[in-house]
C-alpha cells in the first residue's frame, strides 16, 4: 500500500522503517490526511506477520512541529458551527474530535508490536506525544534537536496523552515544570528525565532504533504492566504531600490565574495518577475539550499560533511583486541599535556594511556583534566557526560608497530630523536606483522623513525593538508615498532575519509605541492619584503584563518620555500632554536626574549586582499616598488593560492598523500585552464590544475622558460586531477562525 506522506521499507530483520516526509512542506505537520494515513499504517503493520517492529522517523531535517493551522482551525470551526446548529451535541462532537490523536497514539501503544521513535530534529507537541506513545525513543545529539510540549504557550495543553505519559515517566515536579511552562528540552535533558531512552550520533540514529527492536524491546508501555509504580510513588506519599499543596500556589504566582490550560495540566496529572491509564486519558480529554471552549484558548491560538504564522509567511505582502533574497545591506548608525540590526542580519547570512561617522565608531558597533558571538559560543549556542563566519559578514566603515551594491539600507541614527536628513542625502548619493531606504525611527513619522528623499516610493520605516536579537517583532511603516516594491522588500528582509512583521500606516509613535505610552501614562495618573507604586506594578503583573509600567518606563528611559512629550507639545500644542505628567517627568529628569535604568536610577533603584532593583522609596513622597485598602486592585488591572486596548482601537479607527491580526500579534510581541487575552483587539472581542464599551464609560466617569469609547466602538457595539467580523482579515468569503 502506498501513502502520500509516508514511505515504508521493511528490512531483512522484519523491521519496518516508516519515514514521514510530506511533499510540498518544509516541515512535517499533523493534518487530517496524515492522521488517517497513520491509522491505516498501524493496521497494515499489525496485519503483516513479516513485520516484527517499527521505527518511525522523519525524512526532513526536523521531526515535526505538531499540528497544522488548518487542523486547529477546523476544531474551532466545528465548535462554532455545532453550537449554532445543536448546542446539546456540540460538546460531544468537540470531545470526540479533540480525542482523535489521543486514542490513535494509544492504538500504536497497544498494537502488540514494538515501535521506536527515531527523533532527528525539532519534535514538538503532538509529535512528541506520538514519540512518548512509542515503546522506545532514540534522539540524535545534534544541536538542532529540541523536544517540548509547548501547547500551554498558545492557550491549551498537551492533550494527546502528554499529561499522562510524562507524569508516569518523569518525577512529578519535573513533569509539571516542563508542561506548565512549555519548556524546551535538549536530548540529554530529556534522557535524564526518562523521556528518551538513548541519545546517539546523527548517523547512528536509525541503526540504534532498529537495534532496540532486535534486542527484544517489549511492545508494552510501563503503565500497562502489572505492578507499575509512578516515579516517586504517586499522589499519596510524603513527598507528594509537600508538592501538591504548593503547586497551585506556585502556578498562581507565575500566571495570576490567567491561563486555564496551565491549571488544567495540574488537574490532569493529579487526577490521572490516581486512576488506570485509560481513565487518565479520558480525564485529559475532558479537560482538553473544556479548555478548547475557553475564550483564552480561542484567542491565544488565533493570535499566537495561526495569525503569527500567517504574518510570518507574508500575509500582508503585496501580490505581484517578485520575492527577493537579500545578499547585502547597509546599516547606517553603529550605535547599540544599529549594531544589533547588523548582528541579526549577519546571523541570517546577509553581508552588512556597518557605517558610522568614522572608522572607530563603526568598529565599536561591530564590537557589539563580537560580544554577542562570544557569549553564544561560550554558552554552546553557536560553534566557533559559525561565529567567525557571522562576524566576517559585517564590515565596519565610514565610507558611504560601500553602499553602492546593496539592496536595502537601514538607517538607525539618532532620533533627530536634521541628523536623519543628512544621512538620507549621503546614502541616496551612492545608493543603487533599485535599492530601498528604511528608517528605524521609533517616533518620527515616515512621511515627513521621506520628504528629504528623492525617491519617496522607495522609502519605508522598519522599526526594530530592543534588544533586537531577542525581540521577535518588527513594525513596517508605510508612508503616504511608499510603493509596493518597498513594502515587499522590507517584508522579505524581515522574513529573512526571522522576525514577525506587522504593517502599519504612518502616524506619530506608529502602533506599538502609542500603546506603550498609554500604558505608562495611566501609571502616571495612578501615581498622581496617590496609588502606591507597588500596587501599580503588582496590578499590572496580575493583569498579565510581563513588567509593570514604571519598570517599563525605566527601560525605555524616563528622559525619552520627556523628549517625546516635549515634541508632542511642539507639534500638537499644550493640550496634547497632561501638565501633571510633564511636571512629574520634569521633576524626575531635571531636578532629580532619575533617567531610568541607563543611569541607575528612575522609578526604581538599581544597586550593584547581585542585588535586585527595587522601587525608589522617594516615590511615596511625591504625592499624598492612599492606603492600600482604599484602592481596588481589580480596577487598576482594568484601567491598565483598557487604556491600551482603547488606543489600539483608535489606531484601527484612524486607519493606522488595518488588520486585527497585526494589532493583536504586535501588542503581544511588541510589549507583552497580556498574552492570555490574544492581544489588544481580541481582549475587546473576548468580552464583547458592548461589554467593553460599558466598562469604558464606567472608567471614563471616574478617571477621565481618555477612557471614553470611540465612535467606532459605539457603532460596533450597537451592531453587535467584533473587530474580526468588521475588519475580517480573511475576506468576506471566509469567516475568521
Amino acid at each position: 500500500m502506498t501513502y502520500k506522506n509516508f514511505t515504508i521499507e521493511t528490512d531483512a530483520d522484519g523491521i519496518a522503517l516508516i519515514t514521514w516526509d510530506m511533499p510540498d512542506k518544509s516541515m512535517n505537520v499533523f493534518t487530517e490526511e496524515v492522521m488517517n494515513e497513520i491509522d491505516a499504517i498501524v493496521d497494515q503493520v499489525v496485519a503483516d506477520a513479516a513485520v516484527k517492529g517499527v521505527v518511525f522517523t522523519s525524512g526532513k531535517s526536523t521531526f515535526s512541529g505538531g499540528a497544522d493551522l488548518t487542523m486547529i482551525r477546523s476544531m474551532f470551526s466545528l465548535l462554532q458551527e455545532e453550537q449554532a446548529k445543536n448546542p446539546d451535541t456540540a460538546m460531544q462532537k468537540l470531545f470526540d474530535v479533540a480525542g482523535r490523536m489521543n486514542w490513535l497514539w494509544r492504538k500504536i501503544e497497544t498494537c502488540g508490536k514494538p515501535w521506536v521513535s527515531a527523533i532527528n530534529g525539532v519534535c514538538m507537541g503532538g509529535a512528541f506525544e506520538l514519540s512518548l506513545a512509542c515503546h522506545g525513543r532514540v534522539a540524535s545529539n545534534a544541536k538542532s534537536v529540541k523536544l517540548a510540549l509547548p501547547e500551554v504557550k498558545v492557550g491549551i495543553f498537551p492533550g494527546a496523552g502528554g499529561t499522562q505519559r510524562v507524569a508516569r515517566l518523569a518525577n512529578t515536579q519535573d513533569a509539571l515544570q516542563m508542561m506548565t511552562t512549555g519548556q524546551t528540552l535538549t536530548p540529554q535533558r530529556a534522557k535524564a528525565m526518562n523521556l528518551v531512552h538513548q541519545v546517539v550520533e546523527p548517523d547512528q540514529l536509525i541503526p540504534a532504533a532498529k537495534q532496540m527492536i532486535k534486542d527484544g524491546l517489549k511492545p508494552v508501555a510501563p503503565w500497562d504492566e502489572k505492578g507499575f509504580k509512578v516515579p516517586g510513588g504517586g499522589i499519596w506519599t510524603p513527598a507528594a504531600a509537600q508538592l501538591w499543596p504548593a503547586a497551585p500556589a506556585i502556578l498562581r504566582r507565575e500566571t495570576a490565574g490567567n491561563y486555564p490550560g496551565a491549571l488544567a495540566i495540574l488537574k490532569c496529572v493529579y487526577e490521572g495518577l490516581q486512576v488506570p491509564f485509560d481513565t487518565g486519558l479520558k480525564i485529559e480529554q475532558r479537560y482538553f475539550t473544556q479548555v478548547l471552549r475557553s475564550t483564552e484558548a480561542f484567542s491565544m491560538i488565533r493570535s499566537l499560533f495561526i495569525s503569527m504564522q500567517e504574518l510570518g509567511k507574508g500575509a500582508r505582502r503585496p501580490a505581484g511583486v517578485e520575492k527577493k533574497k537579500l545578499e547585502k545591506i547597509g546599516v547606517v548608525g553603529a550605535g547599540f541599535m544599529g549594531a544589533s540590526i547588523a548582528y541579526v542580519s549577519a546571523a541570517a547570512g546577509i553581508a552588512v556594511s556597518l557605517i558610522d561617522r568614522d572608522d572607530e565608531a563603526a568598529a565599536k558597533g561591530k564590537a557589539v556583534s563580537e560580544k554577542l558571538v562570544a557569549d553564544s559560543v561560550a554558552k554552546g549556542r553557536m560553534s566557533k566557526e559559525d561565529g567567525e563566519k557571522l562576524l566576517s559578514l559585517i564590515t565596519p566603515t565610514a565610507d558611504y560608497s560601500t553602499l553602492s551594491d546593496v539592496s536595502l539600507v537601514v538607517e538607525a541614527v539618532f532620533e533627530d530630523r536634521q541628523v536623519k536628513k543628512d544621512v538620507i542625502e549621503k546614502v541616496e548619493a551612492v545608493l543603487p536606483e533599485t535599492a530601498i531606504f528604511a528608517s528605524n525611527t521609533s517616533t518620527l513619522p515616515i512621511t515627513g522623513l521621506a520628504k528629504n528623499s528623492k525617491r519617496p516610493k522607495q522609502f519605508i520605516g522598519v522599526h526594530f525593538f530592543s534588544p533586537v536579537e531577542k525581540m521577535m517583532l518588527t513594525e513596517v511603516i508605510v508612508g503616504e508615498e511608499t510603493g509596493d516594491e518597498a513594502l515587499a522588500v522590507a517584508l522579505d528582509y524581515v522574513s529573512q532575519i526571522k522576525k514577525t512583521p506587522i504593517v502599519v500606516n504612518d502616524t506619530r509613535g506608529f502602533y506599538v509605541n502609542r500603546c506603550v505610552f498609554r500604558y505608562i501614562n495611566e501609571a502616571y495618573d495612578m501615581l498622581i492619584e496617590g496609588v502606591p507604586a507597588t500596587m501599580i506594578e503588582n496590578a499590572a503583573k496580575m493583569a498579565g503584563m510581563p513588567v509593570g509600567p514604571l519598570s517599563l518606563n525605566d527601560e525605555v528611559a524616563v528622559d525619552l518620555s520627556q523628549k517625546i512629550m516635549k515634541a508632542s507639545i511642539a507639534d500638537l500644542g499644550e493640550a496634547s500632554v497632561k501638565p501633571e505628567h510633564m511636571a512629574l517627568v520634569n521633576k524626575l529628569v531635571d531636578d532629580l536626574d532619575r533617567r531610568g535604568r541607563k543611569n541607575g536610577k528612575g522609578f526604581y533603584e538599581y544597586p550593584a549586582k547581585p542585588a535586585k532593583k527595587f522601587l525608589w522609596p522617594g516615590l511615596k513622597d511625591l504625592y499624598s499616598q492612599k492606603h492600600a485598602s482604599e484602592v481596588d486592585v481589580n480596577v487598576l488591572k482594568q484601567r491598565l488593560l483598557v487604556t491600551i486596548a482603547l488606543e489600539a482601537a483608535r489606531t484601527v479607527e484612524e486607519g493606522i492598523v488595518t488588520d486585527p491580526r497585526e494589532a493583536d500579534v504586535g501588542s503581544i510581541l511588541g510589549f507583552g500585552f497580556a498574552p492570555y487575552t490574544g492581544g489588544t483587539l481580541s481582549y475587546i472581542d473576548g468580552m464583547g464590544v458592548k461589554t467593553f464599551v460599558a466598562l469604558c464609560e464606567k472608567l471614563a466617569a471616574q478617571y477621565g475622558d481618555h477612557f471614553k469609547p470611540t465612535p467606532l466602538l459605539l457603532d460596533m457595539a450597537a451592531k453587535g460586531e467584533t473587530f474580526y467580523t468588521r475588519f475580517n482579515p480573511y475576506g468576506a468569503e471566509q469567516k475568521a477562525a
